[in-house]
């Protein structure tokens, strides 16, 4: 059977949640089902505790990649209607809805898939998608739940699903409680888990010593929120000290919030915390709905850990019927010279105040570090043209975004961030050589 899917995010999920547990230590675990990958390499046990709380453990061999780690979630309480005021402040809601214990297990179902389906585009014409799934019904006061895993010969996808049904219609989940219990100390590569950016330098310690290491990397940059000490974000490499590389992540994120994970140090357990909306919930969703994929990628050796294709196959197939439009190209451009510092955005250092259309960048003097100017991106141009940056697919239409001042030119006047205001003004003023000339980069390019 063949498919064609996209290696990107195109397809339409519905709503999507996960969940896991607040202690990592689930000693008292009665094992009700499992699963192997095609191959027999990893195996998967789903459990449930004494309290009804559902399970999973994952096994390379005899060797544990995931120790027993719970799975659940917090569904935000009832409104209470008479909390509500005409400007929407003062909301109160009732306690919030335990969706991590007291579940029964109704039943399971099995199924194998082993198909080959077509790229759009990427480093292979075709994909193997090849797998043994296990779909495990709960219920609890009449609302049902699955918890479906797809176990791969290179690692796991599992999700949560919320059929259509009476007891459960529109639902807030306040905490995705999806735990990732870690047999060891294992070496860690890591970013700290941050609401707005991914811009860090890579980490690499012992899990142990994440939340030091972490206190050393939060600097005055406005653009990081980070929301814990012992926070990072996905993807995050692990690898254990007799050899195996576990990577956790998440596949088919949409209209829901994409995760970070929050490291409990002494147990040794990474559990999911969802990146907030403006009011502070998680996820909202309706039946029928299902989260993301949660990834736990598990080889012995790292080169598979490129190699492997477990994300895109956890991907939805692409939602277009024509994609002869999209061609891959290459990209380069002056953007990063000025993020690492090499260059910066401002002209001058003569103005701690700018005013858009009265700073007198004429009679300014230039302090010669700035990045987007018309020499540099012709020295752009000619390192492009020289190292077979096609002009049709992507210098001559993309020279926008080659040179990236359209998007450093997109900033709001109303700066909600005053202590930045004088560094974006510089980039919104029209002072010589910036934004390049179009006009005679353009020439330049045909020459």
């Amino acid at each position: 059977m063949k498919t064609s899917r996209a290696l990107f995010f195109l397809a339409a999920l519905a709503f999507i949640a996960t969940g896991c547990a607040k202690n990592v230590s689930v000693t008292a675990t009665d094992t009700v089902t499992s699963i192997q990958s095609p191959s027999g390499t990893l195996s998967l046990n789903f459990g449930m505790t004494a309290d009804g709380t559902p399970t999973y453990e994952l096994l390379f061999g005899d060797r544990p990649a995931v120790l027993p780690s719970k799975l659940g979630f917090e569904f935000r309480g009832n409104k209470i209607p008479t909390s509500r005021t005409l400007d929407n402040t003062g909301k109160k809601y009732e306690a919030p809805v335990d969706m991590q214990s007291g579940f029964k297990f109704v039943g399971s179902e099995t199924c194998s898939l082993d198909e080959t389906w077509n790229t759009v585009w990427g480093e292979e014409s075709q994909i193997r998608n090849n797998y043994n799934e296990l779909a495990v019904t709960l219920e609890k006061k009449g609302v049902q739940m699955v918890v479906r895993f797809r176990l791969y010969d290179d690692g796991l996808g599992f999700r949560y699903e919320f059929p259509e049904q009476p007891g459960l219609i529109d639902f807030v989940i306040t905490k995705e409680l999806t735990e990732f219990a870690m047999a060891g100390d294992h070496t860690a590569f890591w970013i700290p888990g941050d609401y707005d950016t991914q811009e860090y330098s890579y980490n690499v310690c012992k899990m142990s010593e994440i939340p030091s290491v972490a206190a050393k990397m939060t600097t005055g940059n406005a653009s990081q929120q980070v929301f814990s000490p012992s926070g990072v974000q996905t993807a995050l490499q692990l690898k254990t000290d007799d050899g195996l590389y576990i990577n956790i992540h998440e596949a088919a994120v949409v209209n829901y919030p994409t995760s970070n994970l929050e490291l409990d140090v002494p147990s040794r357990t990474f559990r999911t915390h969802l990146t907030p909306d403006a009011e502070g919930w998680g996820a909202l969703l309706q039946a029928a709905s299902h989260t993301p994929w949660r990834t736990v990628m598990v080889v012995d050796d790292a080169r598979k850990v490129l190699a492997s294709r477990l994300i895109l196959n956890l991907n939805e197939p692409c939602a277009l019927e024509d994609v002869s439009w999209i061609h891959p190209t290459k990209y380069m451009g002056v953007w990063w010279e000025m993020i690492v510092g090499g260059t910066t955005w401002s002209y001058t250092d003569d103005h701690n105040v700018i005013v858009v259309g009265k700073t007198d960048y004429e009679n300014s003097k230039p302090h010669g570090r700035h990045g987007a100017n018309n020499d540099n991106v012709r020295r752009y141009i000619d390192f492009a043209s020289a190292n077979g940056f096609d002009p049709r697919g992507g210098l001559e239409h993309r020279l926008g975004e080659l040179v990236r001042p359209p998007e450093g030119l997109r900033v709001r006047l109303r700066d909600p961030l005053p202590g930045l205001r004088p560094f974006r003004a510089q980039r919104l003023c029209p002072f010589k050589g910036h934004p390049p000339d179009n006009a005679s980069r353009n020439l330049f390019v045909h020459s």
